[in-house]
């Protein structure tokens, strides 16, 4: 089915808007999209320090559990398989041992980063969550207690 809409979004090349047309205009859009690509020869360089690549191993492992536990929650909500806690609990289980590893790349401790995080949390919500405060946040003193210093 071909579509003749026009899509809304744009995109800045040279400082001139470009409209692109459904199919019309594919190989402008490929073209506006791989001019995003970063400069891999520096990509690499980075993954030279085993530290990144460290991080970049816990990154990946949480995104992998937490998407192994969501997937496990889809299933139970839309398609009425029932929960497994034994596999809920191990994937969190996996996900805390991938935190284990990056607080040791940040040069944490694992409680260190939750206590970091409570006082975080206490400062954006000193009696209990509201969604106002969840939309006005203080980043600036919440950026401070992040560093170590206090609110």
């Amino acid at each position: 089915m071909k579509s003749t809409a026009t899509i809304s979004t744009a995109t800045e090349t040279n400082f001139t808007r470009v409209h692109f047309e459904t199919a019309h205009d594919l190989s402008s859009i490929e073209e506006a999209a791989l001019r995003t690509e970063p400069d891999y020869a520096a990509c690499a360089q980075r993954l030279q320090d085993p530290d990144t690549v460290r991080l970049l191993h816990a990154a990946m492992g949480l995104a992998t559990e937490s998407a192994e536990l969501v997937d496990m929650l889809k299933k139970h909500i839309f398609y009425g398989k029932p929960l497994d806690w034994a596999n809920a609990i191990e994937e969190m289980g996996d996900a805390s041992w991938y935190q284990r590893i990056g607080c040791d790349v940040a040069g944490v401790t694992f409680l260190e980063m939750l206590l970091i995080n409570v006082r975080k949390l206490r400062e954006r919500f000193p009696d209990k969550f509201t969604e106002e405060a969840a939309l006005a946040r203080d980043l600036d003193t919440e950026r401070r207690i992040l560093e170590g210093g206090q609110a």
